[in-house]
C-alpha cells in the first residue's frame, strides 16, 4: 500500500524537478549559465549541448562567458546562440564568448512572470494527473479486494496531503521566480 505513495510522491518529485528546470530556462536580469543549458550546437555535423563541447562560466552579474574546447566551434557556438529564442547577441574575443545580458525592460519582466505561472500552473495539472492516476490504481486495488475501503480512504487522504505538500512546493519556486524577475 505504501509503494503507491511512494510512486506518487517520486512521479511529483520528478514533475517538481521539470519545473525548476524550466524556471531556470527563464532568464532573470542576472547572468546565469543555466540560460544556456537548452541550446544545441552542429557539432561536427552533430547537433550537441553546449555543456558538452565548451564551458559556461558566469563572468559578472551582466556577462555569460563560453570558453570552446575546440576552438575551431566558436561559429558554430555563435551561430547556435544566435538562432536560439534567447535574444542574446555573442560576441567572440580570441578563445573566449562574451554574452552581454541586456537589462530586461519592465514589460518583459512581466511577460517573463507570466510564463513563470503559466509553467507552474502546468505543472500542478500534472500532479494532480498524478494524483488521479494513483486515486484510480487505489480503487482498481479496492475492487480486486487487495485492500479494504478504510485503507482506500486512508490511503487517498495521504495522496492528498502529499498533493497539497508538492502544489504548495510549485507555488513556492514559482513565487520565488516572480520575485527575482521583479528585483531590478
Amino acid at each position: 500500500m505504501n509503494e503507491v505513495i511512494k510512486d506518487t510522491e517520486i512521479r511529483m518529485e520528478k514533475s517538481l524537478d521539470q519545473l525548476q528546470s524550466e524556471l531556470g530556462k527563464i532568464r532573470t536580469g542576472r547572468a546565469n549559465p543555466s540560460l544556456l543549458d537548452g541550446v544545441k550546437v552542429s557539432c561536427y555535423g552533430t547537433l550537441t549541448p553546449l555543456a558538452q563541447v565548451a564551458s559556461v562560466n558566469a563572468e559578472d552579474a551582466r556577462t555569460i562567458t563560453v570558453s570552446p574546447w575546440d576552438k575551431n566551434l566558436i561559429a558554430d557556438i555563435e551561430k547556435a546562440i544566435i538562432t536560439s529564442d534567447l535574444g542574446l547577441n555573442p560576441s567572440s574575443q580570441g578563445e573566449l564568448i562574451r554574452i552581454p545580458l541586456p537589462p530586461l525592460s519592465e514589460e518583459r519582466r512581466r511577460d517573463f512572470v507570466k510564463l513563470a505561472k503559466s509553467t507552474g500552473e502546468s505543472t500542478k495539472v500534472s500532479v494532480r494527473n498524478i494524483r488521479r492516476d494513483a486515486i484510480t490504481g487505489l480503487k482498481d486495488l479496492l475492487k480486486s479486494k487487495e485492500i479494504t475501503e478504510d485503507d482506500d480512504r486512508r490511503l487517498q487522504s495521504d495522496i492528498q496531503e502529499v498533493t497539497d505538500t508538492f502544489i504548495a512546493k510549485i507555488d513556492k519556486q514559482v513565487a520565488a521566480k516572480e520575485a527575482d524577475l521583479l528585483k531590478i
